[in-house]
């Protein structure tokens, strides 16, 4: 088992910009953590930094309490998965597992004792005579975790391991996975994607990196957390806005007063107030702020006794027009027209009877609410106030 613990680490290639900037991050023994973020932020990056498959530009890199910066790939004890499988062709299924054991002049009958039993953890046995092209993606895909398990390493790194499935063989893999973390409680797991349902459900702590100029001006890390830590206490917009499906709603609006229940906030276009928990310290009235609000969090008024929370005097509610409607059978996302040409989305539940063309009311319950200055950061949520979730 191992820990990983990364110090100022930078990552640049030549004389060019920093792809990765000043990364202080800890991955605990055990811990399953996930690099997430949108495409070129640098996830791969960084794992394949752990794994010695890129050079540390600056910053110190440990595992084990060991500093491994100049130490070859081969000698971290890392186990890496590649979202290409990278298996060899003209190899069975037990002669790509027990490769690397064989490279390590491992004893024949404990490659046979290990392959077996991973094996029969991944529920391959029936298949250790069959070459990669008799098999499903999704069983390459076992074959190539079995290779990186029977190593026994103290870190295991998976690099999008299921982008190349779709998306019943991704559900089931990623449950596979999750109960193999389990079985194999001493190994620490980092695990690359952009897929925010992998990283919400299989995350002890999700790491989320900037993209673009982000990087240049606060660094790699947008924020680390629980996964429910991130969704339910963003940090910034750019975390608000990227975790969760569909999106934070984000409304325009000015700081109209300052009171100890919260930040009364009105809201561009419409004059419409609506009143955010969260501390006033640094705000003054008619500075621009923008309020955000998860679609599932919207209640729609003429459903409030069957669906929605009884609401209290602090909540508000809109009137939209509703554009568009998408029936998913166990909830429905409706799309209302925001004045100034956005988009505001609400989840209802079951199949709802609006249509297009029709007016909903929305209550905004407070302290659902979110507010982000001008540079995007969020403003500190009242203490007194419980968080809704």
């Amino acid at each position: 088992m191992a820990s990983i613990s990364l110090r100022g680490v930078q990552k640049a290639y030549g004389d060019g910009a920093a792809v990765i900037r000043n990364v202080d991050l800890d991955i605990g023994e055990n811990e399953f953590c996930v690099f997430l973020g949108p495409s070129g932020c640098g996830k791969s990056t960084l794992l394949r930094m752990i794994a010695g498959l890129e050079d540390v530009t600056d910053g110190d890199l440990s595992i084990g309490g060991r500093i491994v910066n100049d130490v070859p790939a081969a000698q971290r004890g890392v186990a890496m998965v590649f979202q290409s499988y990278a298996l060899f062709p003209h190899m069975t299924v037990f002669e790509n597992m027990a490769f690397g054991l064989k490279l390590a002049k491992t004893p024949k009958d404990e490659i046979d004792r290990k392959v077996r039993e991973a094996a029969r953890i991944l529920q391959l046995e029936a298949l250790l005579e069959r070459r990669p092209k008799a098999l499903s993606g999704g069983q390459r895909q076992r074959v190539a975790i079995g290779r990186a398990i029977v190593r026994e390493p103290g870190v295991f790194l998976f690099d999008e391991p299921l982008s190349n499935l779709d998306a019943t063989l991704r559900g089931q893999t990623r449950v596979e996975i999750a109960r193999l973390h389990k079985q194999f409680a001493k190994a620490s797991v980092v695990y690359v994607t952009h897929d925010q349902i992998e990283a919400m459900t299989l995350a002890d702590k999700i790491v989320l990196l900037h993209s673009g100029k982000d990087t240049e001006r606060y660094g790699s890390i947008a924020q680390i957390g629980a996964p429910l830590e991130l969704y339910h206490r963003p940090k910034s917009r750019f975390v608000a806005g990227f975790i969760g499906s569909p999106r934070m709603n984000f409304l325009p609006g000015k700081v109209a007063a300052l009171d100890p229940q919260g930040v009364l906030v009105t809201l561009d276009h419409t004059g419409e107030t609506v009143r955010v928990p969260v501390s006033g310290a640094g705000l003054q009235t008619a500075q621009p702020v923008t309020l955000g609000v998860r679609p599932e969090h919207l209640e729609f008024a003429d459903d409030a006794p069957a669906t929605a929370s009884a609401g209290t005097a602090t909540d508000s509610v809109l009137t939209r027009t509703v554009s568009l409607v998408e029936q998913l059978g166990e909830h429905s996302y409706v799309h209302l027209d925001q004045p100034g040409g956005a988009v505001l989305i609400a989840k209802a539940p079951g199949v709802t009877r609006l249509v297009p063309g029709a007016h909903a009311s929305l209550r905004v319950p407070s302290a659902a609410c979110h507010l982000f200055t001008e540079d995007g950061f969020a403003a500190a949520s009242l203490e007194s106030v419980a968080h809704y979730a």
